[in-house]
């Protein structure tokens, strides 16, 4: 059929329905809601879709586009859940089930007849992390029963007057309800109100004098001080006591109204050193392979299990700043140090990684500079897992990944990849050429043609078609909080391989091979080349572009498939 997808945003769900639906055949275009509800009729008049279906929906559609074409809402709730919050309160309520349902669009808000709807279990863990995962599973599911019931004609949706659903009107949650109270409440309390919004739109509190919003939240289980008291730092983030023990909160975003220049999400530390720049936090290291039975929180980890070894990591968003990076090169080479014949890179949950931190970037003196000096961190990680030839490297997605990051799980010499993830395998969409040796790998691994329409078309790829490509080896059929131990099973399988010892040796030919033909440094020279052009170049598209991302301004394009402009081949 001819789909068009309405979202407010071309977030990850939204990606996801997109390229899940175009791998069933289905064609499949997109508008940005966010442009307002010209663009949106405009788009159905041009396109005539057989069905409009709105994954990710901050405004209402249109009376005359939904009165006249079958328009489907995905709302993140269980049938008769009502209202613009339903996740917050799934999260606040400790829901231990919530559910996804796909609607029809009518006047009242969320009282369509029901199409499908598919229930999921609500993991203790951040609100987005739970969207991009759980949330995403159930909805892309509901959406294809939706379509595929709509195709076959004979399905007669579900009215929300049916007695047997039990209507509920939440309303928005407002931040008097994230309030926390320092001296009241306790930590189990404060880290579900932090997870609650912790993209999203954070807890808004006060620090150092300043009004700020709190973004994450992990829990400690040794620093203690008086609730509301900063005790330290690690990695970035903070720590600061609660009335019963002490929870780590990784970033901050300033208020609009605060004077920072920068209102935004950065790493906590970063925002308070701004501010005060004799603030003196400790820092309170952990080690790299940090026991299991430790309840406290840290980015970086590692651990061995027989002859594999597992050096996860988790940065909010995906975004890899250059002390991340550093920091995770430093990791690596632990890694290397301990005799094990396969070692496994990723996290256990959600983003594998999304490149250089644009937020980082955008708050730094002078952003073109710390581009750039990002950029080379994120190569030296890159060429460290490239010039591995002593053990097998696997890449384990279990969330998403695009850009730069896409491009370091393609330097490992296995992709194994959750059904449920998202690639963005190309830099254009941020006016960007592109580095972290993706003209070596890329093409190795898809051929030129399918390299070239990867970076130009510049469209989301299932995990699916990944496969098919060739940018994933091995798919994983898992639930989000199964994946860890399912990874762990085919690591220790690859492992005990009887070929393993036969692939190192011809890996490492076959490196030494490719270096004689062509130096990795002279792929790195040409890429570093072209994007140096690019970052210091203040006309370049790059830097409005990162600007108006940061910053979440809305789209330029009415249509976010049709990529920026400038020829970056």
């Amino acid at each position: 059929m001819d789909i068009l997808l309405v979202a407010s945003a071309f977030n990850s769900l939204s990606q996801r329905v997109y390229a899940e639906l175009s791998d069933l055949g289905h064609r499949v275009d997109v508008v940005l809601a966010s442009q307002g509800d010209d663009q949106v009729r405009a788009a159905v008049h041009e396109l005539r879709p057989e069905l409009v279906i709105a994954p990710m929906l901050k405004t209402a559609l249109p009376e005359d586009v939904w009165r006249e074409h079958t328009c489907l809402i995905v709302h993140p709730g269980p049938p008769g859940d009502r209202g613009p919050s339903s996740l917050d309160w799934a999260v606040a309520e400790r829901a231990p089930r919530w559910g996804v349902t796909v609607l029809q669009a009518e006047a009242a808000m969320d009282a369509g007849a029901i199409w499908a709807a598919e229930p999921f279990t609500v993991t203790p863990v951040g609100k987005s992390d739970l969207y991009r995962n759980e949330v995403s599973d159930a909805a892309v599911t509901a959406v294809r029963t939706a379509v595929r019931r709509y195709a076959e004609g004979s399905y007669k949706p579900r009215l929300q007057t049916d007695e047997s659903i039990d209507v509920v009107w939440r309303d928005a949650f407002r931040q008097e309800r994230r309030r926390i109270d320092w001296a009241r409440d306790d930590t189990e309390t404060v880290l579900r109100k932090l997870r609650g919004a912790d993209s999203q739109p954070g807890v808004r509190d006060e620090i150092l004098g300043r009004e700020v919003f709190l973004h994450g939240g992990h829990p400690e289980d040794r620093l203690r001080g008086h609730p509301g008291e900063l005790l330290a730092r690690r990695a970035g983030a903070v720590c600061r006591a609660t009335r019963d023990g002490a929870v780590w909160i990784p970033q901050l975003r300033p208020r609009k109204n605060s004077g920072d220049p920068a209102p935004f999400r950065r790493p906590a530390a970063s925002v308070l050193a701004a501010w005060e720049p004799s603030l003196e936090l400790p820092e309170a290291p952990v080690p790299l392979n940090l026991p299991s039975d430790r309840r406290t929180w840290t980015d970086i980890r590692y651990r061995q299990r027989g002859d594999v070894g597992f050096l996860g990591f988790s940065f909010p968003g995906g975004a890899m700043s250059t002390d991340q990076c550093r920091r995770l090169l430093a990791a690596y080479r632990h890694a290397l140090s301990h005799p094990t014949r396969v070692l496994v890179l990723g996290g256990d949950r959600d983003f594998f990684s999304n490149g250089i931190h644009l937020n980082v970037i955008e708050a730094a003196p002078d952003p073109a500079e710390e581009s750039w000096v990002n950029l080379n961190a994120m190569d030296d990680l890159v060429e460290a897992v490239l010039r591995t030839t002593d053990r097998l490297v696997v890449a384990a997605l279990a969330g998403n990944a695009a850009a730069g990051g896409a491009m370091l799980a393609l330097a490992a010499d296995e992709v194994w990849c959750r059904t449920g993830v998202v690639l963005n395998p190309h830099y254009r969409r941020m006016g960007l050429y592109g580095s972290e040796f993706w003209t070596y790998t890329l093409p190795r691994r898809v051929g030129p043609e399918q390299a070239h329409r990867l970076t130009t078309e510049a469209l989301p790829v299932s995990a699916a078609s990944a496969e098919r490509l060739g940018l994933v080896d091995r798919l994983v059929p898992a639930a989000p909080g199964d994946f860890p131990a399912e990874t762990q099973r085919l690591a220790a399988e690859l492992a005990s391989s009887p070929f393993l010892d036969a692939r190192i040796a011809a890996k490492s030919a076959a490196r030494a091979a490719a270096e004689g033909e062509r130096p990795l440094a002279a792929y790195r020279e040409a890429e570093l080349a072209r994007m140096r052009t690019l970052f210091f170049d203040p006309e370049a598209p790059y830097h409005a572009l990162r600007s108006a991302f940061v910053r979440k301004a809305p789209s330029a394009s009415p249509r976010p498939l049709t990529p920026p402009p400038g020829d970056l081949r």
